[in-house]
């Protein structure tokens, strides 16, 4: 079971998790041995409220596929127990990630002081400007 916040959790069933070989350097035992971990997560098939699902599959992240499939390969650690800690621990991330709702933008004016201040030195760059031409 995997805790997101303190009412919402997914079920150890809904997370598919297999071991594959992982890549990269690491000797013979990266021949031998399935130490990296596939966690796959079905968004739509999920058990998370609506407004998770929704924001989820509204994200721009390579992770999620078209179908709605959350495909997360770890393979930082050599030990399959921690890679599995770490694509566990990258999935609450993710799903966080959408938690938060950002605050909408209110567009400001500028104030008097501000308007007053850009025509002084723009006023000033003219005169310095002017003062470069020929002396008649």
């Amino acid at each position: 079971m995997l805790q997101i916040s303190n009412n919402v959790t997914i079920p150890a069933e809904e997370l598919e998790m297999t071991a594959i070989r992982a890549q990269g350097a690491g000797g013979q035992n990266v021949n031998k041995v399935s130490s990296a971990i596939h966690l796959r997560f079905d968004i739509n098939a999920s058990s998370l409220p609506e407004f998770y699902k929704t924001r989820l599959l509204k994200l721009n992240d390579s992770r999620i596929t078209k179908d709605g499939v959350i495909i997360i390969k770890a393979q930082r650690y050599r030990t399959q127990e921690k890679n599995r800690e770490d694509a566990l621990e990258r999935l609450q991330e993710l799903i966080c990630s959408v938690k938060a709702v950002a605050k909408k933008r209110i567009p400001t004016k500028p104030g008097k002081g501000a308007r007053e201040r850009r025509l002084q030195s723009k006023a000033k760059r003219s005169t310095t400007k002017s003062m470069r031409g020929k002396v008649v």
